[in-house]
C-alpha cells in the first residue's frame, strides 16, 4: 500500500513548494536567531509570507531573502518606504537600488512603488517582495489582481506584513493567491462555512487550516512564539486617551443632531467639527517641545493643523516622492518637531521610533489604519512609553467606540491565530515536519459480526480474497471536514480528481475481496455545485463519474435504482432556492426537481458459483424490480445523534433501512457476508443482521464506530426469521 501513502501525503493541506536550501551560516550574522530561522525557512519554500508583528525586523528579513534568492529581485513597498529600506539594508551591508521604472533596474536587488508597478516587466525578475503585503486588503480589485497575475510566473514570491486574524479572509485569501498557494474560493470551500453570521472556520478543518497556514505563513507576534527569548522586545507603555470636544453640530434642515449616519453623514461631522478639535490638538501638541506625529483624515484638517502648529512638516498626496522623502527625513533627524499626514501616506511600514507621542485629528472607523498609525511609534525598538491622543468630538464617540471595539477582536483573533499555529510552525522550522489527525484501529466482534476501526483502504487488506457475497454502502460526496479533520477521509479532498483518486484505492480492494459474479450496491446521489467552490450554481454528475470510476477499477455495471424523494423535505432540509414556492413564482428558471437517490449496481467478472435465492415473495420482486423505489422513508433510520460531535458540520446521514433491506434481500443469500467499507453508525450491519446474514464493516470516525459496534449487538437479538425458516417451523 505505498502508492496509497504517498497519496494520502498529498491531501495534506501542507503546501510544500520548491525553494532554495542554503547553509544557514550564509545568512547575515547581524540578524537575531529567530530572523535567520525565518530566512531560512522562507528560502526553502521558495515563496512564503512572515507574518511578523511590527518591529520584529522585517526589513532585514526580507532584504536578505531576496538577496539569498541569487535572482534579480523587484521589492514593492508602499510611498514612503522604499527609502527606509535602502537604508535598513545598509546596517546589514546590502545595497537596494530604487527605480521608479522599469529602465534602470539593476542585477540584484532594486525597489519600486506600488503606484509604480504598471511600468515593470515582471519576467525580468527571478524573485519578488510585497513589503507591507497587507496593502493587498485596501487596493482595489482590479489592481490587486493585476499584482497577483503580474507576478504569478515568478518563481520566488514573498510577502511581508503584519499578523493577520485568522478570521480575516479577505487578507489570507489574498497572500494565499498572490503566492500561488490556493485561490480564495478553493480556500473558502475546504476551511470555511457560510451561515447566518458570515464565514466561520468549519469545526473539523480549523486543525487543517491553521497547519495549511502555517506551510506557507511563519505568524509571530514575539520571538518567543518560535522559541526564543524575547529579551530585548518588551515593548515600553502604551498611554491612549481619548479627547472629547463640545459641539454644536446640527445637520442642515435638523432641528437637532440624531446620530451619525453612514459614511457622508459622519465625513459631515468630522469636517464641521474641525475648529473644536483644532483648538484641544494644538494645545496638547504646543504643550512641551517633543516631537509629535499628527494624524489627519482630511484635507481641512490638515491644512488647519498645518498652520498653527510651529516646526512641523506636512506631507500631502500630492508632494513628489522625492519631496516626501524629503520631509520625512526633516521628521527622523529632528530638524522638524512636528510631522502632520494622513495614515495612507506614513501610517504603513515606517519607523518612527524617533517619537513616542501622536495624536489623531479625528478619526475614522478603520481600525486598519488606527492599528498602523499606533504602530509606527510603538514597536520593537522603542525606548519610551508612547503617549496616543484622539482628539474627537463629543458626538463622534460611537466610531471611537467601534475601533475599540475591532481593536479588542483583533488582540484575540491573534492570540487565537498564534496560540493555534505556534506548534506547526516550530515543526516547520525544524524541517518541514507534517503530522496527520490521531490515528487509530480496533476491532470489536459479536456472534456474525465484525466491526473495524480504521481506514478502509486499509483494513480491507485483512480480508482474504474473493470472501465477502455482498457489499452495501454509501460514500462521502466530496464534502470538506464535514465529519473529521482526517486526510484518510474520503470526504477530505480538494477537489474531483483526488476524490476519484483515492475512491479508486477503495473499488480496487474492494474488488479484490468480493466474490466472482458478485454485486457492491453503491447509494449516491448529484452533487450541487456552489458558486463560491465551482464558479457556478448547479449540479456535478457525481453518480456518472462514480461509474465511470468503478468501470475503470475493473467493475461490471450492472444497473441502477432511482430512489423517490419528496421535494418539500428536501427544500425544507437544503434550503435550495431551485425547491422553494417563492422562486418558483419568481423566476422559474432557476426551480428544478427535487434530487433522487441512487443505488448503482456493480458486478465483479466472473461466474457466481452460488446462486441467490432471495427470500422474497413475488409481489415484493415486482415492486423491488421497478427502475424507481417508491415508498422509502426518509426518517427509517439508526437513531444516530449521539455519534456527533461539536465539530461535525451536519449531522451523519444514515443509509434509509428500508434501502438497505431491499439490497441485502435482492442481492444475498440468508447465512452470506455482508460488508460495508463506509459503516457509518452500522446501519448496513444491523440490517444484515437483522435478516440473517453475517456482517464486516470498517469505520474511520471512533464516534461513529462506537455506535456503530452497539446498534450491532443490539441487531443481534432482532434477527427475522427467512421466509422459508418460518414455514419449516409451522
Amino acid at each position: 500500500m505505498s502508492e496509497y501513502q504517498e497519496f494520502l501525503k498529498t491531501k495534506l493541506a501542507a503546501k510544500q513548494f520548491d525553494g532554495i536550501r542554503i547553509d544557514k551560516s550564509e545568512i547575515n550574522q547581524k540578524l537575531f536567531g529567530f530572523q535567520r530561522d525565518l530566512v531560512y525557512w522562507s528560502l526553502l519554500k521558495g515563496r512564503a509570507a512572515i507574518f511578523a508583528n511590527t518591529g520584529l525586523g522585517k526589513t532585514f528579513m526580507q532584504v536578505e531573502w531576496a538577496r539569498l534568492t541569487g535572482q534579480r529581485a523587484l521589492i514593492v513597498a508602499p510611498l514612503s518606504v522604499a527609502a527606509q529600506t535602502i537604508k535598513e539594508a545598509r546596517k546589514i551591508g546590502v545595497e537596494v537600488h530604487y527605480t521608479r521604472s522599469g529602465e534602470n533596474v539593476v542585477d540584484g536587488l532594486n525597489i519600486t512603488n506600488y503606484e509604480m508597478i504598471d511600468k515593470f516587466d515582471a519576467s525580468a525578475f527571478g524573485a519578488v517582495v510585497l513589503d507591507e503585503s497587507s496593502i493587498l486588503k485596501s487596493l482595489d480589485g482590479k489592481t490587486r489582481q493585476k499584482l497577483i497575475d503580474m507576478f504569478g510566473q515568478v518563481r520566488y514570491r514573498l510577502c511581508c506584513t503584519a499578523t493577520p486574524a485568522p478570521n480575516d479572509i479577505a487578507e489570507i485569501a489574498n497572500h494565499a493567491e498572490f503566492l500561488g498557494v490556493m485561490t480564495r474560493a478553493n480556500m473558502l470551500a475546504m476551511f470555511f462555512v457560510h451561515d447566518d453570521d458570515g464565514y466561520r472556520l468549519k469545526g473539523h478543518a480549523q486543525e487543517a487550516f491553521f497547519r495549511w497556514l502555517a506551510s506557507w505563513g511563519m505568524s509571530v507576534m514575539k520571538p518567543s512564539d518560535l522559541g526564543y527569548d524575547d529579551d530585548g522586545y518588551d515593548l515600553p507603555g502604551l498611554s491612549i486617551d481619548a479627547i472629547y470636544t463640545r459641539s454644536n453640530y446640527r445637520p442642515e434642515g435638523q432641528l437637532f443632531f440624531t446620530g451619525l449616519d453612514g459614511i457622508q453623514g459622519r465625513s459631515e461631522v468630522r469636517k464641521s467639527t474641525i475648529p473644536e478639535k483644532l483648538a484641544a490638538l494644538v494645545e496638547i501638541v504646543n504643550a512641551d517641545t517633543d516631537q509629535w506625529i499628527v494624524w489627519c483624515g482630511l484635507n481641512d484638517e490638515q491644512d488647519e493643523v498645518s498652520k498653527v502648529i510651529p516646526g512641523c512638516v506636512s506631507i500631502y498626496g500630492h508632494h513628489s516622492p522625492e519631496e516626501k522623502i524629503d520631509m520625512i527625513d526633516e521628521f527622523l533627524s529632528g530638524k522638524a518637531r512636528v510631522l502632520v499626514t494622513k495614515p495612507k501616506i506614513a501610517g504603513f511600514g515606517m519607523n518612527f521610533q524617533n517619537a513616542h507621542k501622536m495624536a489623531f485629528m479625528g478619526l475614522s472607523d478603520s481600525f486598519e489604519a488606527y492599528y498602523q498609525c499606533v504602530r509606527r511609534c510603538y514597536r520593537f525598538g522603542q525606548q519610551y512609553p508612547v503617549t496616543v491622543k484622539i482628539v474627537i468630538s463629543e458626538i463622534e464617540q460611537e466610531i471611537y467606540q467601534n475601533v475599540l471595539r475591532k481593536e479588542k477582536e483583533a488582540n484575540e483573533m491573534s492570540k487565537k491565530l498564534i496560540e493555534n499555529v505556534q506548534q506547526y510552525e516550530k515543526e516547520e522550522l525544524a524541517g518541514g515536519k507534517s503530522g496527520e489527525w490521531a490515528y487509530r484501529t480496533d476491532t470489536a466482534q459479536g456472534k456474525d459480526w465484525t466491526m473495524m476501526l480504521g481506514d478502509s483502504c486499509e483494513r480491507m487488506l485483512e480480508i482474504d480474497d474473493d470472501a465477502i457475497d455482498f457489499s452495501v454502502y454509501s460514500p462521502p460526496f466530496m464534502s470538506l471536514y464535514t465529519y473529521s479533520p482526517s486526510e484518510r477521509d474520503l470526504g477530505n479532498t480538494a477537489n474531483e480528481h483526488d476524490f476519484f483518486t483515492q475512491y479508486k484505492f477503495i473499488m480496487a480492494q474492494l474488488l479484490r475481496i468480493t466474490k466472482p459474479g458478485r454485486i457492491t450496491a453503491v447509494h449516491v446521489a448529484q452533487v450541487p455545485a456552489m458558486q463560491v467552490r465551482d464558479g457556478y450554481i448547479g449540479l456535478k454528475d457525481f453518480r456518472g463519474k462514480t461509474i465511470v470510476a468503478y468501470e475503470e477499477a475493473g467493475w461490471i455495471y450492472h444497473g441502477e435504482v432511482v430512489i423517490d424523494k419528496d421535494p418539500q423535505a428536501q427544500a425544507i432540509r437544503t434550503k435550495s432556492k431551485g425547491l422553494l414556492f417563492t422562486q418558483m413564482h419568481k423566476d422559474s428558471s432557476w426551480s428544478r426537481p427535487a434530487l433522487a437517490d441512487f443505488i448503482l449496481l456493480f458486478r465483479k467478472p466472473g461466474k457466481n458459483q452460488v446462486p441467490i435465492t432471495p427470500d422474497i415473495n413475488n409481489n415484493e420482486w415486482i415492486e423491488w424490480a421497478r427502475p424507481i423505489w417508491y415508498g422509502i422513508k426518509e426518517s427509517d433510520t439508526l437513531q444516530y445523534t449521539t455519534a456527533r460531535d461539536d465539530k461535525d458540520e451536519r449531522h451523519i446521514c444514515p443509509l434509509q433501512l428500508g434501502t438497505i433491506e431491499r439490497c441485502v434481500r435482492l442481492w444475498s443469500n440468508p447465512g452470506e457476508v455482508v460488508f460495508s467499507p463506509f459503516g457509518g453508525i452500522g446501519s448496513e450491519g444491523h440490517t444484515a443482521l437483522k435478516f440473517g446474514r453475517k456482517f464486516i464493516g470498517i469505520e474511520l470516525k471512533e464516534g461513529y464506530w462506537k455506535i456503530a459496534v452497539r446498534n450491532l449487538e443490539r441487531a443481534t437479538s432482532e434477527k427475522v426469521l427467512p421466509l422459508f425458516a418460518m414455514m419449516d417451523n409451522g
